[in-house]
């Protein structure tokens, strides 16, 4: 499967591997949704926070001879301050030979799906902490929902709240959100909430979709946050926790990919060439090949002003 290597090239970063981990991504998890990753070339960049100059109106007429006002778009703030997370997946001689003898099974691989399930869970509780936290937002940008005016009540009236909050993001950005994320009971409460299964009746007989939701809500995209976590001393037969609880994010999001210098409600900054994957080696003692992963990045709520909270939206 892979030689064994020296001291000397035992850092070097395997180009197949780290490609693998690159373009992996767990469809459970949605922080990229509210958090879009964004590869950055070194450690020492700093936030780019965005103003209001884009929509404030300026009196720009001149008189011949007169300085010119000037405006800037965005500014750097605090350093970006990545942090490193690591974690060696393990394949013991004994299921490497095994399978060996079945074509198509590439353990490699699964050890470093493994870690990434790992260090990307990280990522994501780490994001729903950000975007759920109601000290990150002003009064206009959070609601916290209680009796009959959370979703899972069928008096509540989503369609109100949102287009409420709707226009509170457009007031303070200037832009319309397109992103909604939901944490699992918030998405059970609006797929079977009677006002929105009212709507489809008559052209769906299948249940409520996300992305009927989104056209519901007129909004380009709905995810649903069904990740899980287990503290780490918690006992295996403990039940886990939803990462994004009974919560509701709504928020603008830039759709023009790769792009840090765009105003975001959150982005998670990636140093260039990460994760990368390091050659495997061998460990005698344990009788297994090692599989070093790293991965350095932080998700930062850059424009809190371009989201709304939904506290408790899906509890009952």
């Amino acid at each position: 499967m892979t030689k064994a290597l020296n001291q000397r090239t035992a850092a070097v970063i395997d180009p197949i591997l780290s490609t693998h981990a690159r373009g992996y991504r767990n469809s459970t998890f949605i922080s990229s949704a509210l958090f879009p990753r964004v590869t950055i070339p070194n450690r020492s960049m700093r936030v780019i926070r965005f103003g209001k100059e884009a929509f404030r109106l300026l009196n720009t007429r001149r008189a011949p001879g007169t300085d010119k006002k000037r405006v800037q778009y965005g500014y750097a703030d605090d350093a970006v301050s990545l942090v490193q997370d690591a974690l060696e997946g393990v394949v013991p001689t004994e299921h490497q030979e095994e399978a060996e003898s079945i074509p198509g099974i590439d353990l490699a691989a699964g050890a470093v799906n493994m870690v990434l399930e790992v260090v990307d869970l990280g990522l994501e509780y780490e994001s729903a902490q950000l975007a759920r936290n109601p000290g990150a937002y002003d009064a206009n940008h959070k609601l916290a929902l209680t009796g009959a005016d959370r979703w899972s009540d069928p008096a509540s009236d989503p369609k109100a709240d949102f287009d409420a909050a709707k226009e509170m993001i457009r007031r303070s950005i200037g832009r319309y959100p397109n992103t909604l994320g939901l944490g699992p009971n918030a998405g059970n409460a609006l797929k079977n909430h009677p006002k929105i299964k009212e709507q489809f009746k008559y052209v769906s007989k299948d249940s409520v979709t996300t992305d009927m939701l989104a056209a519901y809500f007129d909004i380009k995209k709905v995810v649903v946050g069904a990740a899980v976590y287990l503290p780490e001393t918690a006992d295996d037969s403990a039940l886990a926790n939803d990462v994004w609880g009974d919560d509701a994010i709504l928020a603008y999001v830039p759709e023009t990919g790769d792009n840090f210098q765009v105003p975001s409600f959150g982005y998670t900054y990636e140093l260039k060439g990460y994760p990368h994957v390091e050659k495997p080696y061998f460990e005698n003692r344990s009788d297994s090949w090692i599989y070093p992963t790293k991965v350095e990045r932080r998700a930062i709520l850059t424009g809190a002003e371009g989201g709304f909270l939904f506290q408790n939206a899906g509890a009952k």
